[in-house]
């Protein structure tokens, strides 16, 4: 009997890393949400409510989420290498691939933005909010040359925007980080483990869960439409601002290899919101 119990533990345990796995791989493939993930595995809902109430059963909670944090940080380290080395050798083709996946995300996030109903001022908050984002994102590229310097307070952002993935479910952070110019060293600092990397955006992660925790579970119960609408128009702006645009020395071959990189991409994402929309 004792064996049989322990043999259900660690099953347990083992099952709960393999959804940290996948619920890790959406903070570091864009277009593919963490918080997404976490609701198609069952975790979303305990998750907010052990992040909005985080003192309420924080013993069980802890040993409950170990095995999901462990396998989330296998997994962004695992897929860091293989990210590092793609974007080095084939940045805009690996591009495509993420715009298709946030494109193939955008049908089933219009579709929970209207979840409770549409009113005039759920579209004029989508509008607002693309346009926002887009004069933002301009305005931030033409500061910093198209990459916001990477220092300390960059990775905090990073880590505020991949809590926020978590908080906010069909919320990709990893688009914004590419549209900042961050993607691509955050990648390299994960595949190298860089504690100068991992620090800061473990601590703008932390601190955004302790800010914002409450005050999302706050929103969704008070302005639901509102507040999805805005992120819609927040998510095709981002999208747009990383469609690429340098495409020297490319041939034919390049150029079907971008396409075929925005289907599979797109693919992806119709996929994984579909899965979000079945088991949610």
């Amino acid at each position: 009997m004792g064996n049989e119990t322990h043999d259900n533990l660690n099953q347990g345990w083992l099952l709960r890393f393999v959804k940290g796995m996948f619920i890790g791989s959406g903070f570091i493939i864009p277009g593919v949400s963490g918080g997404a993930l976490a609701a198609i595995f069952g975790l979303y809902e305990r998750i907010i409510r052990f992040l909005a109430n985080i003192t309420k059963n924080f013993k069980d909670n802890v040993i409950f989420f170990i095995p999901v944090g462990l396998g989330a940080l296998a997994s962004i380290v695992l897929l860091s290498f293989g990210i590092s080395y793609v974007l080095e050798n084939y940045e805009t083709i690996v591009l495509w691939f993420f715009v298709g996946c946030i494109v193939g995300m955008v049908p089933s996030l219009w579709k929970e933005a209207g979840q409770e109903g549409r009113s005039q001022k759920d579209y004029m908050m989508a509008v607002v909010a693309f346009v926002f984002g887009i004069a933002l994102i301009y305005f931030s590229n033409q500061s910093f040359g198209g990459q916001l310097p990477i220092n300390f307070f960059s990775w905090v952002l990073c880590g505020a925007l991949i809590a926020l993935g978590v908080l906010v479910p069909g919320l990709s952070p990893s688009n914004f980080i590419v549209v900042f110019g961050l993607y691509k060293p955050m990648a390299e600092g994960f595949s190298r483990l860089d504690l100068s990397v991992l620090v800061p955006i473990a601590i703008g992660g932390l601190l955004t869960i302790l800010l914002f925790s409450k005050i999302v579970e706050y929103i969704f119960e008070r302005y639901y439409s509102l507040f999805f609408h805005f992120i819609f128009g927040i998510v095709i702006a981002s999208t747009i601002m990383i469609i690429p645009l340098d495409y020297a020395g490319f041939g034919w071959l390049q150029f079907f290899m971008c396409f075929v990189m925005l289907v599979a991409g797109t693919a992806l994402g119709w996929w994984m919101s579909r899965l979000e929309e079945k088991y949610k």
